[in-house]
């Protein structure tokens, strides 16, 4: 009898293991990844240690919303991580939907972009996302060490020139700002056709070569701003937000006695008609309200009309 009884109870045990089998492979996944340890590295040198209003530094990489992953894939990039994995909890049903959209979403991706330092700025970001919730982000940064040796080399040697700890922050960054408006030409070529020999779309092309698009110049400026460790990130107005034929644009902000201004090298270095070099101080430190009146004219202005639910500092400022 035994020697029947044995094979049946293993038969029933694979039907049984057959009609539930969903339900198992959903609890062994989640049993799985709720007991995942990650391995949490240290950030470069480059790493900001302060937050801001839309963008955190995260405390445990566990995502439960959208904006927990928001928090992680800043993190990961102001860390300057290479790649970095990650898992969805059982509680957040939607993490793998809300992963998915948010890792196609090359806007907010780019936003995102802007709150690090430029040397740990993406060129590209893409997720891996398994059925279990395992998500892992990889990395590719803008910058070649190479380049970025060359720059530091040309912020060490200006700092050293034009900074003096005796004088104020105006003072000081006012100096900085026409050096490199002088020494600095803005690269039409690139603006026109897309393309150009000069690596202006990034700091070295102000820094070694003497061209710039506003990416440049943003770069530049946010490198030498957090090398004298002020608050700052990149504010953008991307072509989305723009009414008329744009290709967007984008400035700097600073953090100076409590109060976000904004710094904007490009459009005080303007492209004349009659090819003299003009520099003008209309978009330096300065709040949002002036710079505004800076754009108001016979021309409608809308590069400087920032999504204030992304760049909340100056919202909150604006109001206080």
């Amino acid at each position: 009898m035994r020697k029947y009884v044995i094979p049946l109870i293993c038969y029933l045990v694979i039907i049984l293991i057959l009609v539930n089998i969903n339900d198992i492979t959903d609890f062994l996944a989640k049993t799985i990844s709720s007991n995942h340890v990650l391995t949490i590295g240290k950030g470069n040198e480059y790493t900001k240690d302060y937050d801001f209003l839309y963008v955190n530094n995260s405390k445990d990489y566990i995502p439960y919303s959208y904006n927990d992953l928001i928090d992680i894939l800043y993190s990961v990039i102001n860390q300057g991580w290479h790649e970095f994995t990650f898992y969805c909890p059982s509680e957040y049903t939607e993490c793998i939907n809300d992963i998915t959209k948010l890792s196609k979403d090359e806007l907010s991706l780019t936003h995102i972009n802007n709150f690090v330092h430029p040397y740990n700025s993406f060129n590209t970001i893409k997720t891996s996302i398994t059925e279990s919730g395992e998500i892992t982000v990889n990395v590719v940064y803008l910058y070649e060490d190479k380049e970025i040796r060359e720059i530091n080399k040309y912020v060490d040697k200006i700092i050293k020139e034009l900074y003096k700890e005796s004088d104020d922050d105006f003072e000081n960054l006012k100096r900085i700002h026409d050096y490199i408006i002088n020494n600095t030409k803005y690269d039409i070529e690139r603006n026109d056709k897309g393309e150009s020999k000069y690596k202006s779309f990034n700091a070295y092309g102000p820094a070694i070569e003497g061209y710039a698009t506003c990416n440049g110049y943003a770069d530049l400026m946010a490198i030498i701003l957090s090398r004298l460790e002020y608050e700052n990130y990149k504010v953008a107005t991307t072509k989305e937000e723009i009414s008329y034929e744009s290709n967007g644009h984008i400035w700097n902000a600073i953090k100076i006695d409590n109060e976000w201004l904004h710094l904007d090298l490009t459009w005080d270095d303007p492209v004349s008609n009659d090819g003299k070099d003009y520099l003008y101080h209309k978009y330096f430190l300065v709040s949002t309200e002036e710079m505004m009146e800076a754009d108001s004219g016979s021309v409608k202005v809308e590069e400087h009309n920032f999504n204030k639910s992304i760049y909340q500092e100056f919202m909150i400022t604006n109001e206080s």
